[in-house]
């Protein structure tokens, strides 16, 4: 005999970022009624990743086609233009520029337009003398423009799905305990000692979805390991007009040092990519010893270490490095000094990694009894967040209809 049970919810979400939130949003569209709460552990949404990144609508081009990313980056980028459209978000769809400035780069950068053109990315090439056209202080030898691009404000995006979804938000709800009994659902212990109990349970927790995981008592077969990306604000805005990017280099998922105009009208430099001393290391005075013990306890943590030291330590010598950090922004802005950058506020990446160091270069989703976690979910996920979040719907829906 099945024993009743009071659920507080049907469907709870762990985290509120803007992935969290989106699928807050999309289960209540898809099936109204549904009981959803929302539990997140800091005094408001959006707090981490989401309103810690350059603000940039991603148009997709650089994603595999086929993958996840490169087809809800496409998908959201257009969706998410007209969602700040219609609830009055910031944004604007501004274009950007892809910028090669040695010669070796060139092959990367031809290849970055047929892979525009497989993901359905309208692309123009223009040559050195063009480039001045968009970008009047950017040198290089030749780049691309991609004009689905855009920037909006990420945070009015978060706030505006936790009102529309109708959920239920609970703001300083730490989780701390997982109880899963898969014939009776799931209890969350929050840091207040409060127990909410659910049918089913999804875990967008960002830069703890592998700890969220492991507490509900699923083995997520990767783990975070958390890079930092520190930014500098351009004390000359009027040096760029809109976005400029370096060609990526493809074994990376990190797409470089950039230039991002924001609906500020502020123009952010960066970020770098050096590994963070803490999940939410911030900067470098921010150590937490467990979570570099968990990080240097996972085997992928040293696979990686091994396989990218060279490109780890050009990393790491622009984050101790003003100096090395200009010279990296005048291969694209030569008219940057050292005095016109100013310190802004870092980023985390929530990166995972696999047993064998492989980076996750793709979103990451996946199934436990009672349980939906999406276990990677960095850059481009604020853009993709509306497909995203519509994914993880269908798939929490699903169980909770098979319970």
């Amino acid at each position: 005999m099945v024993r009743s049970v009071a659920y507080d919810c049907d469907v709870l979400v762990v985290g509120g970022g803007i992935v969290g939130l989106s699928t807050a949003y999309a289960i209540t569209r898809a099936a109204p009624g549904t009981r959803v709460t929302v539990l997140e552990k800091e005094a408001g949404p959006a707090r981490h990743q989401t309103g810690r990144n350059s603000g940039v609508i991603h148009s997709g081009i650089y994603y595999r086609p086929g993958s996840l990313k490169a087809r809800y980056a496409v998908r959201g980028a257009a969706e998410m233009v007209k969602f700040c459209a219609e609830y009055d978000i910031d944004h604007a769809v501004t274009g950007k520029l892809i910028v090669a400035t040695e010669r070796a780069e060139l092959p990367r950068l031809h290849a970055l337009v047929q892979r525009g053109r497989e993901n359905g990315i309208p692309v123009r090439e223009l040559g050195a003398a063009q480039i001045a056209e968009y970008e009047p202080e950017v040198r290089g030898l030749a780049a691309i423009h991609v004009g689905t691009t855009g920037i909006c404000d990420f945070v009015g995006v978060a706030r505006r799905l936790a009102e529309a979804s109708g959920a239920e938000i609970r703001y300083g709800a730490e989780v701390v305990r997982v109880d899963r009994r898969p014939e009776l659902g799931v209890a969350v212990r929050t840091g207040e000692g409060d127990v909410v109990r659910a049918r089913v349970l999804v875990n967008c927790a960002g830069l703890y979805c592998d700890e969220v995981a492991r507490l509900t008592g699923d083995e997520p077969g990767m783990r975070i390991v958390p890079f930092r990306g520190e930014y500098y604000e351009l004390a000359r805005p009027e040096l760029v007009r809109g976005l400029v990017y370096p060609v990526p280099d493809p074994a990376f998922p990190f797409l470089g040092v950039h230039l991002t105009r924001g609906v500020d009208g502020g123009v952010h430099v960066g970020p770098n990519a050096v590994p963070a001393l803490a999940r939410e290391g911030y900067g470098w005075g921010v150590v937490r010893p467990l979570e570099i013990a968990t990080t240097l306890g996972w085997p992928g943590a040293w696979a990686i270490a091994r396989r990218h030291w060279r490109y780890g330590a050009g990393e790491l010598r622009r984050s101790v490095s003003k100096r090395a950090f200009a010279a990296a922004v005048r291969r694209l802005l030569p008219a940057v000094a050292e005095e016109d950058l100013v310190p802004a506020a870092a980023g985390v990446r929530a990166q995972a990694v696999l047993r064998d160091g492989t980076l996750v270069d793709d979103f990451l989703i996946k199934e436990g009894a009672r349980a939906v976690h999406v276990l990677n979910a960095p850059s481009p996920a604020a853009t993709a967040s509306l497909p995203i979040g519509r994914e993880v719907a269908r798939r929490a829906l699903a169980v909770l209809g098979s319970v």
